[in-house]
C-alpha cells in the first residue's frame, strides 16, 4: 500500500499523540517502562495505522496478520497504540498495572482481545511467532507474523533457537522487527554481551536482513515491504532506534529503561517536549 506524504504527516501526528498517551498511562500507574516504548511508538503506528491486516471491532477475525510482542515490558506503548486504532476506549489506559486492569504490566492474551501472546520472560515470543507461522503456512493462509524483539533479548539461547528453526523452515510469512535501540536494564547491550555483528548472525541462519531507521516512516514501510515479497526465507528488520524518543532528558539513556517520570518536572519536561514536537511536526508540513 503505497504511503503518501499526508499520511506520513498523518501517522508522525498520530505516533506523537500516542507518547503523549503513554506518559500519560505511566504516571498514573506509577511504574512500568519509559525509554524502550517512546522508542518504539513511530513503528507501533506504522503497524496499527497502515500496515497490518487487522480489525479492531473484529479483534479474532481468523484471517488478521499477527503481531507478537517478545518484549512485553513495553506494552505500554503497544495498549497505546491498539487505544488510538479502536481496541478500547483510550480513557481505559489510565488502568495500567491496576489491581483487575486488562492492561497488565505484561500483556495477557485472554485479558484483552488483540494481544496475541502472553509474553514476559524475555527470549520466548520469537519461538511463538515461528510456530504461528508453521501453523499459518501448514492452513495455507497468506498472512504475515510480526515478531517485535528487543535487541537486549537476544542475550537469550532461545531467541537463537528459534532463528534456527525459523531459517530451516524458510518461513517466508515470518517478519522479525528488532528495536535496535543499544540499551538493556543494566547499560549498553554492546559492554553487557556484545551483539555485533548482529546482521551477519541472523543471515548465517537463513534470514534476509534489513537495517532501517525506526523513526523514519517511509523506510520503514519499504523495509516492511520488501520483507513481504521475500520467498523462502524469514526476514529480520533491525530497526536503528534512539531509546526515550521525543523526551529530550530520556534520549539515550539506559536508566530510563525500567521507570516512568513521577517527580512533578519530570512529567511536565516530557509532556512539554511531547508538544513541544507536536507543534515542529505541524510546521514541518503546511
Amino acid at each position: 500500500m503505497h504511503l503518501h506524504d499526508d499520511k506520513i504527516k498523518e501517522l508522525e501526528e498520530t505516533a506523537n499523540k500516542i507518547r503523549e498517551s503513554l506518559i500519560d498511562e505511566l504516571v498514573e500507574a506509577g511504574s512500568g517502562h519509559s525509554a524502550g516504548p517512546l522508542g518504539m511508538a513511530d513503528i507501533f503506528t506504522l503497524l496499527y495505522f497502515h500496515t497490518l491486516k487487522h480489525d479492531p471491532k473484529n479483534p479474532d477475525w481468523e484471517d488478521r496478520d499477527r503481531l507478537v510482542l517478545s518484549n512485553g515490558h513495553i506494552c505500554p506503548i503497544q495498549y497505546a497504540a491498539m487505544a488510538h486504532a479502536g481496541y478500547f476506549p483510550v480513557e481505559e489506559l489510565k488502568t495500567l498495572r491496576k489491581f483487575g486492569t486488562r492492561l497488565q504490566g505484561h500483556p495477557h492474551r485472554t485479558s484483552l482481545p488483540g494481544i496475541e501472546t502472553t509474553s514476559g520472560p524475555l527470549g520466548s515470543g520469537l519461538s511463538q511467532a515461528v510456530g504461528m507461522a508453521i501453523a499459518s503456512r501448514m492452513d495455507g493462509k497468506k498472512n504475515f507474523i510480526y515478531c517485535l524483539m528487543s535487541d537486549g533479548e537476544h542475550d537469550a539461547g532461545q531467541t537463537w533457537e528459534a532463528v534456527m528453526l525459523a531459517g530451516r523452515e524458510k518461513l517466508w510469512n515470518l517478519i522479525g522487527i528488532i528495536d535496535r535501540n543499544n540499551i538493556q536494564i543494566d547499560g549498553m547491550t554492546e559492554d553487557i554481551m556484545p551483539l555485533e555483528p548482529f546482521r551477519a548472525k541472523y543471515g548465517a541462519f537463513g534470514w534476509h536482513v534489513i537495517d532501517a531507521n525506526g523513526h523514519d516512516f517511509m523506510n520503514m514501510h519499504m523495509a516492511i515491504e520488501q520483507a513481504q515479497v521475500v520467498q523462502e526465507k524469514p526476514t529480520v528488520i533491525i530497526a536503528h532506534t534512539i531509546p526515550g524518543k521525543g523526551v529530550a532528558y530520556m534520549e539515550r539513556d539506559y536508566l530510563w529503561h525500567g521507570k516512568p517520570p513521577t517527580k512533578p518536572e519530570e512529567i511536565k519536561q516530557a509532556l512539554h517536549d511531547l508538544r513541544t514536537l507536536g507543534g515542529r511536526i505541524q510546521s514541518e508540513h503546511q
